[in-house]
């Protein structure tokens, strides 16, 4: 088993942090995509999208959507769950994971593909499409915000999969020049102490 990742990614970012929060030991091999490295033939192979991350299983088979990595390695190793203990706590978890993913996670990228020079002579560039994904960012948030409360964790009492994708999507959002608006104090309490974790810091 071997893990393909460019760890200033924030989806392979999420993953990297759940085995750490997990005590997995998975070997890993950097792919920089800002040299195209997930571009070429070989690559290619394990994940025609040429995303990251990818997991290459023994059989040389690969399994290339984070969520999809985490939840079979969760499948691998139940214990400690990452995901809940009863039907209740796993769809809950499940439900800030998505909210963070797609609601936070997808809006910044949106909103930095569609304002980054960096993006500029890469793709069409869209004013309305960022403001747009600035709209559902902050509803995101919102929701996050009131879903959290006073709670230690993202969907809880303990660290979930959820957890590790709000940090990447949260941490993207500070690379991105998206920063956490500080009337979501709920969120600003939660990120500052999750982010201190060693998970998050090496």
């Amino acid at each position: 088993m071997k893990l393909y990742v460019f760890s200033l990614a924030p989806n392979p970012k999420k993953l990297l942090v759940y085995l750490k929060e997990k005590g997995l030991d998975v070997p890993c091999q950097e792919v920089d995509i800002t040299q195209g490295a997930n571009r070429t033939e070989e690559f290619l192979r394990k994940n025609p999208l040429g995303g990251l991350p990818v997991l290459e299983l023994d059989d040389g088979s690969c399994l290339t959507e984070s969520l999809a990595i985490i939840e079979y390695l969760e499948e691998l190793h139940p214990t400690p769950s990452m995901i809940g203990g009863s039907p209740m706590e796993r769809a809950r978890t499940r439900e800030v994971e998505r909210i963070a993913d797609i609601g936070v996670l997808t809006s910044v990228g949106t909103i930095f593909q569609n304002t980054s020079p960096f993006f500029a002579g890469r793709v069409k560039q869209s004013a309305e499409a960022a403001a747009n994904a600035r709209t559902r960012l902050a509803n995101a948030l919102g929701a996050l915000e009131k879903s959290i409360g006073s709670k230690p964790f993202a969907a809880g009492d303990r660290p979930t999969i959820a957890d590790c994708t709000l940090v990447a999507a949260l941490q993207f959002g500070e690379f991105a020049g998206v920063d956490l608006d500080p009337t979501f104090q709920n969120l600003h309490r939660w990120y500052g102490a999750f982010k201190q974790r060693p998970s998050v810091q090496g």
